[in-house]
């Protein structure tokens, strides 16, 4: 998979609230949601970025820090695999990740 937020992943990507974090990646789950039945391609592209700003989120120290918050940051990145893959393990879907990542989006922006 080729890294599409390199800006990101070199550092910038830390400097982020978990809440924006999220609301990013709900971002990148949304893009897919919209293109998942209109164009193959930019529903793969926002999958990847979706997945790839997850690893990120995973990646940052800051959340290793806090008792159990790696764990439920794994499931949530678990949950997307699983939406993308038609729901066949937890029946997970992109429409109640869309919900779940709007949150953060919102409490992000009333944050600022």
């Amino acid at each position: 998979m080729k890294i599409q937020h390199k800006d990101l992943a070199s550092g910038r990507w830390h400097t982020f609230s978990l809440m924006e974090q999220m609301g990013n990646v709900g971002s990148e789950v949304h893009r897919a949601l919209v293109w998942r039945e209109k164009d193959k391609n930019a529903y793969q592209q926002a999958a990847d970025r979706a997945l790839e700003l997850m690893d990120l989120v995973l990646q940052d120290p800051r959340w290793r820090e806090i008792p159990g918050r790696l764990k439920e940051l794994a499931r949530a990145r678990e949950a997307i695999c699983d939406a993308l893959d038609g729901g066949k393990e937890y029946g997970s879907t992109l429409d109640a990740l869309d919900s779940y990542f709007f949150q953060f989006a919102l409490a992000a922006r009333i944050h600022k």
